[in-house]
């Protein structure tokens, strides 16, 4: 499942965070305690919250380590997603 994901996401990461929530054995509900979280994450932060969904359900331990990397590195690409549309609206 996080090879398909990831194939998915290069094509947008919503549409990934929805295959996760359609097709996967509650991982939502693993990585996270309430609903609330994963629903503003897929308005606010779609790299961040595939991410970080991924990555606690590989293994099933959390995200440790240098798995927080990864993490940091989506909300980065969040960031500019922001940067990159707020840039093109002012040309």
């Amino acid at each position: 499942m996080p090879c398909l994901t990831f194939l998915i996401a290069l094509i947008s990461p919503r549409l990934a965070l929805f295959c996760v929530l359609i097709f996967s054995n509650d991982w939502f509900g693993k990585a996270y305690d309430s609903w609330f979280l994963p629903v503003l994450g897929f308005f606010l932060l779609p790299w961040t919250t595939l991410a970080y969904t991924v990555l606690w359900n590989i293994d099933g331990r959390g995200v440790t380590g240098i798995e927080w990397f990864f993490v940091g590195l989506a909300f980065i690409a969040d960031l500019a997603s922001y940067g990159g549309a707020a840039k093109a609206r002012e040309s």
